[in-house]
């Protein structure tokens, strides 16, 4: 608890990072604990939803089955501890150009789509995230657009 006192007045926003994890990239932990606030936001972290982000970490992040499963390991717990959002998101913020922020929102969007059904807080919480994330509502529309039709094309 000092430690992340001692953080935010040094001004690190890049809290989401212990002394444990110190070869876990911080975008990557940030995105990956987002990205699982949304996959839980309907109460439920499917299969067709874990896959989903397993792959996304795959070709996103290059990491291996092992170092996907570490990644969301450390991820769900720093989740579980945060108390709000911006704690990654700001890492977000300072890692990620709009090129990036826009595929995560794709992958946001991905992942929400991934059981077939939108949940009223999935599209709540996705549309709270790229808000913080400073992006604009053309960019989440299309955004959703993208991977409804890659959904689409899974499907067929």
């Amino acid at each position: 608890m000092l430690d992340a006192i001692r953080s935010l007045f040094a001004g690190r926003a890049d809290a989401t990072t212990s002394r444990e994890t110190p070869d876990v990239d911080p975008a990557h932990l940030a995105a990956c604990a987002l990205l699982l606030d949304v996959a839980y936001a309907d109460g439920e972290f499917s299969a067709p939803e874990r896959k989903h982000l397993e792959e996304v970490m795959a070709r996103h992040f290059g990491l291996s089955g092992d170092e996907g499963q570490r990644l969301l390991a450390i991820a769900e717990e720093e989740r579980q501890k945060s108390v709000d959002h911006f704690r990654f998101t700001s890492v977000l913020q300072q890692h990620y150009d709009l090129g990036q922020k826009m595929v995560l929102a794709e992958v946001m969007w991905g992942l929400v789509l991934a059981d077939g059904e939108i949940a009223e807080h999935e599209h709540y919480l996705t549309r709270k995230i790229s808000n913080l994330l400073e992006l604009q509502p053309a960019y989440l529309s299309s955004a959703k657009a993208a991977a409804a039709e890659r959904a689409k094309q899974r499907s067929d």
